[in-house]
């Protein structure tokens, strides 16, 4: 269920820290990157390098930001 979740989360977003998705799923952060890694394995997320800016409130600093995105198909194809 969580799977099906964080899919139609990232889906909607695009892209999400996962600082809010914690926040959003009431969730630790670690056992979310457990979910996160198996949709990186099936190649549907990817992390975004380290200080990519999160489009978000520009409070935080990137480096500090672990960010997350969904890779649709146009993106697949264009691979």
């Amino acid at each position: 269920m969580i799977l099906t979740e964080v899919k139609h989360y990232l889906q909607s977003r695009r892209e999400a820290p996962l600082r809010d998705m914690s926040l959003h799923f009431d969730m630790d952060q670690n056992a979310l990157r457990g979910v996160l890694e198996q949709w990186i394995r099936k190649g549907k997320v990817r992390r975004l390098p380290q200080g990519t800016p999160c489009h978000g409130c520009s409070s935080c600093e990137p480096m500090n930001i672990e960010l997350y995105a969904w890779v649709d198909e146009a993106q697949e194809d264009e691979a």
